[in-house]
């Protein structure tokens, strides 16, 4: 049974840095693409950034050079370094992931997220709250 936590949300001034984390159990990680996902209130959830199971790593334009996604594969652990933080960071952050590919620019709607391969992304964390303050 596949499980994700996400953790490390908090409040932070502009500028400020965020390390998040979601740690997974039932798979192997480098099987699968992991990866965050964001939601604003009245908004689209949106992709942030992925990592493929050979560690290839992509990024969603308004976050590139401010984030890092990384994967500590001993303790299946999925990292989002966060630096330079804006308000327009602010939402709810979801860890993710699939046996198959999906990226930052993963088609969302409803709720939903999909593979591109068109199927949804069928795994989920429970979200952590960032709050940007300016």
């Amino acid at each position: 049974q596949v499980q994700l936590v996400d953790s490390g949300g908090d409040s932070v001034q502009a500028g400020g840095s965020l390390s998040l984390s979601c740690v997974s159990s039932g798979y192997t990680v480098t099987d699968y693409w992991m990866g965050w996902f964001r939601q604003a209130p009245g908004k689209e959830r949106e992709g942030v950034a992925s990592i493929s199971g050979d560690g290839r790593t992509f990024y969603a334009n308004s976050v590139k050079d401010r984030f890092t996604i990384s994967r500590d594969d001993d303790k299946k652990t999925l990292h989002l370094q966060m630096n330079r933080l804006q308000p327009e960071d602010t939402a709810t952050y979801y860890c993710a992931a699939a046996p198959a590919a999906f990226g930052p620019q993963s088609y969302c709607t409803g709720g939903l997220c999909y593979r591109n391969d068109g199927r949804p992304i069928g795994y989920w964390g429970q979200g952590t709250q960032v709050t940007v303050s300016s």
